[in-house]
């Protein structure tokens, strides 16, 4: 019975019963060919590893898993995948950049990755070189339970977990193989970069939020998408037609974001040309490519190239921040993936939070323009699961948001979210900063579980500082 099963699921993806059987296999092969790549060589993972938790438990992956072959070329830095010998992806590591994905027997761009020297940063250190072990057994206890694996399912799979509080590291655990410099696949949690990277170019007046987004296609004030703004982008309100990036099923092998991720050479150029669906500002939809647009933007703002872009991040964001294990990817045109393609340690990603919970200063340094902390973290109208721009949000009531307050996360919260359960958690109330990454797979990606953390983690050093501020007798 499930190899006749098989069998008609062959059929139908090569071309008997889907539309554009090709675009899914090409989306399949190019999804495994750039989370092989990316964690095989900025992470160090093993690749067995990586397509077992990543691409198998995926709703429906059986269907195509028994045809999908990847191949991974340390020497040349290479990973290869196929679907039954055909509809093959290839992408290319290079250190620096991380992985590229290129159509077969394309040339790697000829962009050189320049090189940064160490320089001091403005963020205070938050820890020094050793794991630092939870103090208290409760914070123990809670980070017990976040790498415990639930009875029930679906897996946790959880890789790291950094507890940041008034700008120390008070606990972190790592899972064997991973450690303090590891650099983690951070997925949407890169969205919240670039609004990082927004951020600094409207405080330098070289972009503005609320006026027509600065899109060469669109520059025909005819043309119905002449009017999106970057705000828009931001808060995935553009009304482009790119599909949802929220699903994770084999249904979303059609997925017009996903075929800009992983077989356009040219992203953001496939995302500027995508039609409108609703009037910009009228309705809430998650799509990368209103992310891939902005990071175009942000591309062309600081200069046109790719070590334009690598020399800005590192310059306004990176080195004030002491983030020494970052590294974003680029398409093959040079633009970075910013909807979904950095990768950090856990603590980087922690100084990242940091920036927020600080009103976007590092030390005595501004990084983002006052108030750009409240825009990130304000309520976009419609959106169900709780957004801001390039943040996830408690400060609505939206489905979302009050679902995390009830799981015990206060109002105030906001955080980055990346694909199988990646977070970055800024809980101002309490003044923390909470990193959890990993591989979480199901509907919530271990949203319950995080929630669960935050709530104890927030007790805990409130009742330490409510101990230390009390009269003494």
């Amino acid at each position: 019975m499930r190899q006749a099963a098989l069998s008609i699921m062959a059929a139908c993806l090569l071309g008997a019963c889907s539309p554009g059987p090709g675009q899914a296999l090409k989306v399949a092969t190019g999804a495994v060919t750039r989370f092989v790549c990316s964690q095989t060589f900025v992470s160090g993972e093993r690749p067995g590893r990586i397509y077992a938790e990543t691409f198998q438990p995926i709703a429906g992956s059986w269907t195509i898993d028994w045809g999908l072959r990847y191949d991974v070329d340390r020497a040349r830095g290479e990973v290869s995948t196929s679907f039954l010998g055909a509809f093959t992806s290839r992408a290319v590591y290079r250190p620096g950049i991380g992985c590229t994905i290129l159509a077969e027997g394309a040339p790697l761009p000829a962009d050189a990755v320049p090189h940064f020297a160490p320089v001091a940063a403005d963020l205070p250190p938050i820890a020094g070189p050793a794991v630092v072990e939870p103090a208290d057994p409760r914070l123990k206890a809670a980070l017990d339970r976040e790498f415990a694996e639930p009875a029930g399912g679906p897996l946790r799979r959880t890789k790291a977990v950094v507890v940041v509080h008034d700008g120390r590291v008070i606990a972190e655990r790592y899972a064997p193989g991973y450690g303090i410099d590891t650099p983690l696949i951070g997925n949407s949690l890169t969205k919240s970069v670039v609004n990082a990277l927004v951020g600094i170019l409207v405080r330098e007046g070289r972009l503005a939020v609320d006026r027509p987004a600065p899109v060469p296609a669109w520059r025909d004030p005819g043309d119905p998408r002449h009017d999106i703004t970057l705000d828009q982008l931001l808060r995935m309100q553009s009304g482009l037609d790119l599909g949802n990036s929220l699903e994770a099923n084999l249904a979303s092998l059609w997925n017009p974001s996903n075929r800009m991720l992983f077989i356009e050479r040219d992203m953001a150029g496939f995302a500027e040309r995508a039609a409108l669906a609703a009037k910009p500002g009228t309705h809430w939809n998650y799509a990368d490519g209103s992310y891939l647009i902005a990071s175009r933007i942000i591309r062309d703002a600081v200069g046109g190239g790719m070590a334009d872009v690598l020399g800005f991040v590192h310059r306004e964001l990176f080195a004030p921040l002491g983030i020494r294990t970052a590294t974003i990817e680029f398409d093959a045109t040079g633009t970075p993936v910013g909807s979904a393609a950095m990768l950090a340690s856990a603590r980087d990603w922690a100084r990242f939070g940091l920036l927020y919970l600080d009103d976007g200063m590092a030390g005595g340094r501004r990084i983002l323009p006052p108030g750009w902390v409240e825009y990130a973290a304000q309520p976009t109208e419609g959106a169900w699961v709780g957004y801001g721009a390039g943040f996830w949000t408690n400060r609505d009531h939206s489905f979302g948001a009050e679902r995390r307050l009830a799981l015990g996360m206060p109002r105030d919260v906001f955080f980055g979210r990346g694909k199988f359960g990646q977070y970055v958690i800024v809980v101002p109330s309490a003044r923390l900063v909470i990193v959890r990454l990993g591989t979480a797979h199901g509907d919530l990606e271990d949203i319950d579980g995080v929630s669960r953390l935050t709530a104890a983690v927030i007790a805990i050093v409130q009742e330490k500082s409510a101990a230390a501020a009390a009269p003494r007798p």
